[in-house]
């Protein structure tokens, strides 16, 4: 792999980490235009410990207050606004947890398909729309309790599907619930922390437990494009959603979903 293709993929993983669009669709759609083989699984973990350094850094002061919190109410039995959010993240992850564990041989074996992708791409990009213009979005993220926790994270369980897009359904269920669109944001991206370090660990192992020798070089490259890519991309989006919506994103999903049936289409043929 050359560094042109490293620092590509970097980026694509970096924006498509937090952006309600398809991280998977992108990853698929790009070695069919490009003609790259698969980057493998030491890519794979470079762009998620760049992604999940970005937005450790980015909401340190967050993780700080809400780590500090939850700890000290396991021993003193009192609670904050912030001990309250540490239960609400914890609970909000349990689901998809359990769920990687039990689901994820059949999605790898059944569900990584193109056409799979750009339908879950479209439908749920349409999903999100419809949430965005029926939401009340008059709630901050401090206000989500347990019932709310426990529909974001079953709804997090649907972005074990190729193309759902994890920042997409965790930010319409928020939306379904009232939360404003930066509150919704905001959320997933906390959420999005366990469930990356999760992901990056498994991969970590499964990496450690192959022959190949790793090139350090370009992990260190992807890893660092990535974390910047990702830290801009949460900076701007928490700036300009409240603005401009999702609908932006929507078309591109749909026109994501579209390139994705031509690409299968022309290859059918």
């Amino acid at each position: 792999m050359d560094i042109i293709q490293t620092i590509t993929l970097a980026i694509i993983q970096g924006l498509t980490e937090f952006l309600p669009i398809s991280s998977s669709g992108h990853l698929v759609l790009v070695p069919v235009v490009t003609g790259w083989q698969d980057q493998g699984l030491a890519l794979d973990v470079a762009t998620h410990v760049g992604t999940l350094a970005a937005v450790v850094f980015y909401f340190r002061q967050d993780i700080l207050n809400i780590s500090r919190d939850g700890v000290l109410s396991i021993f003193n039995k009192t609670h904050t606004q912030d001990s309250k959010r540490f239960y609400m993240l914890l609970i909000a992850t349990i689901p998809v947890g359990l769920a990687g564990i039990l689901l994820a041989d059949f999605i790898e074996n059944n569900l990584r398909s193109s056409v799979v992708i750009a339908i879950t791409s479209i439908g749920f990009g349409l999903l999100l729309y419809f949430a965005d213009i029926t939401g009340s979005k008059q709630r901050h993220d401090k206000s989500i309790n347990f019932k709310d926790a426990i529909y974001i994270g079953l709804a997090q369980i649907l972005a074990l599907i190729p193309g759902t897009s994890r920042s997409g359904i965790t930010m319409t269920a928020g939306l379904m619930l009232g939360l404003s669109r930066k509150a919704s944001a905001r959320f997933s991206f906390l959420l999005a922390i366990p469930v990356i370090f999760l992901a990056g660990a498994y991969e970590i192992y499964k990496l450690l437990r192959e022959p190949a020798i790793a090139n350090w070089h370009d992990i260190f490259v992807a890893a660092t494009v990535a974390a910047v890519v990702a830290s801009l991309c949460i900076h701007f989006f928490l700036k300009i959603i409240d603005k401009i919506g999702m609908l932006p994103f929507v078309l591109y999903r749909i026109i994501l979903g579209i390139a994705l049936l031509a690409v299968v289409y022309l290859e059918s043929i």
